[in-house]
């Protein structure tokens, strides 16, 4: 059973075009025959009456031929006789009187046209012999004798008039279904165009996030639903992709710091010999730099997750002071630059995790003892609307025409500052407070220096 239908399965066309083509031919033959047979039938069931009428006709004729008015059944002779007397029985009641020249007595053919003399009322039969013949009866009242005509007519020429139909609409019926079967497969084909042409469109444009959309308009309106759902489907794409070169570009942009101090590490250890001590803080160093590495990635694997599946989570508490100072003391701080940490209060709680508040602030005090003169101030404050922290330095600040531009990714004021940088850190911070309900903003009224704020919801 399995075999078969495997068998059956590999018999069903793989393509749209051919289903409905085999679906449109398997239609067109079963209304085909269906109209074949129907056709056949009345023309048969008309031939025969053609074959009837003409037996009465000859009936009516041999009639004249026969005289019931006396007591006697006499059948007359006339003009032309013979052909009156082909294929005619005269009966007077079941006594034979005349037969066909060609017929014998005892023929199945005057047995059949005997058996219809017989019956009460005019009938007609066929007889299938070597050649199939039809009868049919006709009676003649009288005053004291009946007679009945019986006539004959070879049905052959009506069987070959019936064949010859049937086998031009077996004929017409195969071209009928050829045609059928080739229109609708380049009807299909042609209808089917415009979304292969689609499709391949979608392929390329969701290949390199292109902007190229389908619309609804000049489009059918099934193309136009078709477009519609391939044009959110792109979108759809084109966010998963700019997503993910976003998450690309921040998870390097964010390792790039411990990577480097790890390396940096490495290349002082191999510089010459060490001691068991210098081996030893070496190897916290990297330590802590790798392990910053994994609470980065897993801080922006989860943010990502969780903008993902939006889950209904509850917020994490973090203590903020620690967190601000620790930031502080693993960036290292130059000498001329002198970093503090500023509070009103020594608990301060946010509505965040710690991991997420150091990939929050980190960037802007990166940026802080990057470009300050000489001294950071970071200052923590409890507001009714949540927790503030401002970020200051008294470096260049940030130039006019840069402003509207700070919180794009990969911009930079200057590339030639001899800085390394993406130009990802603040757009990524930004995004990181905004999951959480919070922001990131920069003053530009703010003179000497720059200032950044963040505001978190409190803990």
């Amino acid at each position: 059973m399995n075999r078969v239908l495997r068998r059956s399965r590999r018999l069903v066309p793989r393509t749209l075009r051919g289903r409905l083509s085999l679906v449109a031919l398997a239609t067109a033959a079963l209304l085909m025959t269906v109209l074949t047979v129907a056709f056949n039938a009345v023309m048969d069931e008309h031939l025969q009456h053609q074959a009837d009428d003409e037996l009465r006709t000859r009936a009516a004729a041999a009639t004249t031929t026969v005289d019931t008015s006396g007591p006697r059944v006499r059948v007359l002779e006339t003009v032309n006789d013979r052909l009156l007397d082909t294929n005619v029985w005269i009966y007077a009641g079941a006594r034979l009187l005349e037969k066909p020249p060609s017929a014998t007595t005892g023929s199945p053919l005057t047995r059949a046209a005997g058996r219809l003399a017989a019956q009460p009322k005019p009938v007609c039969a066929t007889a299938d012999g070597h050649r199939p013949v039809r009868l049919c009866s006709r009676r003649i009242p009288g005053h004291d004798a009946t007679a009945t005509v019986v006539t004959a007519l070879d049905l052959a020429p009506y069987r070959s008039s019936a064949d010859t139909l049937l086998l031009a609409s077996l004929v017409l019926d195969a071209v009928m279904l050829g045609c059928t079967y080739v229109l609708t497969r380049l009807s299909v084909g042609r209808a089917l165009r415009p979304v292969r042409t689609m499709t391949d469109q979608a392929t390329q444009w969701s290949a390199v996030g292109s902007d190229d959309r389908f619309g609804a308009a000049d489009h059918p309106a099934e193309l136009a639903r078709l477009g519609g759902s391939l044009d959110a489907l792109l979108d759809r794409i084109r966010t998963v992709l700019r997503h993910e070169q976003q998450l690309t570009g921040e998870l390097s942009h964010e390792l790039r710091t411990p990577l480097a101090r790890i390396i940096m590490e490495l290349d002082w250890w191999r510089a010459g010999p060490r001691t068991d001590a210098e081996t030893q803080a070496t190897h916290e160093v990297i330590s802590e730099a790798a392990q910053s590495m994994r609470s980065i990635c897993d801080t922006l694997l989860n943010d990502a997750r969780e903008n993902a599946l939006n889950p209904a989570t509850a917020p994490a508490t973090t203590d903020v002071v620690p967190v601000l100072s620790d930031l502080l003391r693993s960036l290292d701080p130059p000498d001329r630059v002198k970093a503090t940490v500023e509070t009103g209060t020594r608990v301060l709680q946010a509505g965040v995790a710690p991991a997420l508040l150091e990939r929050i602030v980190g960037p802007l005090l990166a940026n802080a003892v990057r470009y300050a003169r000489s001294s950071v101030v970071v200052s923590a404050r409890r507001l009714p609307s949540g927790v503030w922290i401002d970020v200051v330095d008294d470096g260049p600040g940030v130039p006019e025409p840069f402003v509207n531009e700070l919180f794009q990714p990969g911009r930079r004021a200057d590339t030639g500052d001899g800085h390394d940088g993406a130009g990802l850190g603040l757009p990524l911070a930004r995004r990181l407070a905004r999951a959480v309900g919070g922001e990131v903003s920069y003053d530009p009224g703010h003179t000497h220096g720059a200032r950044f704020t963040v505001s978190l919801p409190a803990g």
